[in-house]
């Protein structure tokens, strides 16, 4: 039996429908219950919905054979898995923002308002450029706005959110989507199994034309 951590919201399941249609359907998942656990014995498979953010720690620990985590939290949290499949679902980017009529003073510290921090922390590493970075964990946008950051590092989809509080996206650091991703030990004695997974999964995955 597989353990499969999948992240709970609209991702998961699409994402589910992918593995569904690869041939490990668990048509518990889509029942109406509160159930987080699911499994179909005959597809050897064990589905659990998590918090997105907490995917790669139950893959790491090796509470999970496999998961499906955003290349956000890959390149925040830097967990110790194997990234095997980019399944192109859940496409933003990881970007920089800031008010329209922002000038950088490179005289000056950068003021940078994110949750992502590590992120942050190499992106500006990787210019020279000296950071304060504040640790914020929801209404990123706002902080410029009242003067609290210069600018931020989040995650942006469509950018309407920015343009609707007056930002703009500066620079992107890294295109982010979801990433199918193994435990290491799991991943040396499941081989088999999670390469069937992997395989099935790589028909789904859809591309741009």
């Amino acid at each position: 039996m597989l353990n499969i951590a999948l992240p709970k919201g609209r991702l998961g399941e699409k994402v589910y429908g992918m593995f569904a249609a690869a041939g490990y359907e668990c048509p518990a998942i889509l029942e109406n219950n509160r159930k987080l656990i699911f499994e179909n014995e005959r597809a050897g498979v064990r589905y659990f919905w998590v918090k997105p953010s907490d995917v790669a720690i139950y893959v790491e620990r090796g509470a999970a054979d496999v998961g499906v985590a955003g290349k956000d939290i890959l390149l925040e949290y830097a967990p110790d898995v194997y990234e095997l499949l980019d399944l192109n679902v859940g496409r933003c980017r990881m970007a920089v923002a800031a008010k329209k009529d922002f000038r950088d003073d490179t005289g000056r510290t950068l003021r940078v308002a994110t949750k992502f921090t590590r992120i942050a922390r190499e992106y500006y590493a990787s210019l020279g450029r000296d950071i304060d970075i504040i640790h914020l964990n929801g209404s990123i946008e706002i902080a410029p706005i009242l003067g609290l950051s210069d600018v931020i590092v989040d995650i942006v989809e469509t950018g309407k959110t920015l343009l609707e509080n007056d930002l703009e996206p500066l620079e992107t650091i890294a295109p982010v989507s979801a990433r199918l991703i193994a435990n290491k030990a799991a991943f040396k004695f499941k081989s088999q199994a999670i390469e069937a997974i992997q395989e099935g999964l790589r028909r789904q995955v859809k591309y741009d034309d």
